[in-house]
């Protein structure tokens, strides 16, 4: 089978199609025929190294996949060869992958694989961020950071569906849009000088009771400083650059709290909730509630050019690597 390989971390030309041998599946576990795989900023800096988590060498990026099961291992039941799903797998860029049968869901006969490639760390980290770790329930006030990338736009859908009112902050026209496409009540621009003032006139002249934040750059402390009293800001992730501080006296100041939310860890700690999670929003896509957008699609040999992308932070939506 052709798969996408580097022995080393040091640079996205290191990689290459090899071919290798197909994977069997051991106890618990399916291989995947693969048809998409999510490409997100955290693959390309798992692919580089330069992510918290290091991989074993030789390394096949992608976390997330979409397609066939093609066969089953041992001890696995509830999914049969055929069926349509979406796995955690180690390696997606690639004709087959292995995944652990715990974490193989079977998708909607309406959901493509495209749509399923980038939907499970997404939309988990939008619906555990927003009701575990945030609280948020119908009326609450949500400000999205970092609105057109995937997770962002995950946490605009899923924010409507649990009733809150969405601002949605983006840095372009174009992805102010789209934003507003998948259901942001508001857009807000990103330029730093007068934020505030145009952050408090979209809450109608109040604060927001949550911020939901992948980025945690320039805007990180104002958003914070502008949260409502007992708001919940919550931290997704860094892709805005070198990690921000901020004073301890704010939250006291503010009777605020400063909220970690690690997908990682919550499917590695509470796998059952997880679970239930993602069963949860699987059914609001099959009830036609939810209707994840597709980024921009590559090729399966275009795999540079999407991991160099997925770097840039300009994708709307999961940008998305076909691969069969």
């Amino acid at each position: 089978m052709r798969v996408v390989q580097a022995a080393t971390l040091s640079s996205i030309a290191d990689y290459a199609v090899r071919d290798v041998a197909q994977p069997r599946p051991g106890d618990g576990e399916v291989v995947i025929k693969v048809a998409a795989c999510g490409v997100g900023y955290v693959d390309a800096l798992v692919a580089l190294g330069r992510y918290q988590v290091k991989p074993a060498l030789p390394h096949t990026p992608g976390q997330e996949a979409a397609g066939w099961v093609e066969a089953v291992g041992p001890g696995v039941g509830g999914l049969a060869v055929g069926d349509r799903v979406m796995a955690s797998v180690r390696g997606g860029f690639a004709e087959y992958a292995v995944a652990p049968a715990t974490m193989t869901f079977r998708i909607p006969a309406t959901m493509s694989f495209a749509q399923a490639a980038g939907f499970r760390v997404n939309y988990l980290t939008a619906l555990h961020g927003l009701r575990d770790r945030g609280g948020a329930t119908a009326g609450t006030r949500l400000l999205v950071l970092g609105a057109a990338g995937g997770v962002g736009t995950a946490a605009i859908q899923v924010g409507r569906i649990l009733g809150a009112e969405v601002i949605a902050a983006a840095s372009t026209d174009d992805k102010r849009d789209f934003a507003r496409a998948q259901g942001a009540h508001r857009v807000l621009d990103t330029t730093p000088d007068g934020w505030r003032d145009r952050l408090k006139a979209a809450c109608g002249g109040g604060g927001p009771d949550i911020v939901f934040d992948p980025v945690c750059g320039l805007l990180f402390e104002l958003a914070f400083r502008s949260l409502a009293w007992g708001g919940r800001h919550l931290v997704v992730g860094f892709v805005g650059g070198p990690i921000p501080a901020l004073k301890a006296s704010l939250s006291l100041m503010k009777g605020a709290a400063l909220i970690g939310v690690d997908v990682r860890q919550f499917l590695l700690f509470e796998a059952d909730r997880a679970a239930a999670h993602l069963t949860e929003l699987l059914t609001w896509v099959a009830e036609g509630r939810l209707a994840p957008p597709v980024g921009r699609r590559f090729a399966f040999e275009e795999f540079a050019p999407a991991l160099e992308f997925a770097l840039t932070g300009q994708g709307l939506g999961k940008t998305v690597l076909e691969v069969a």
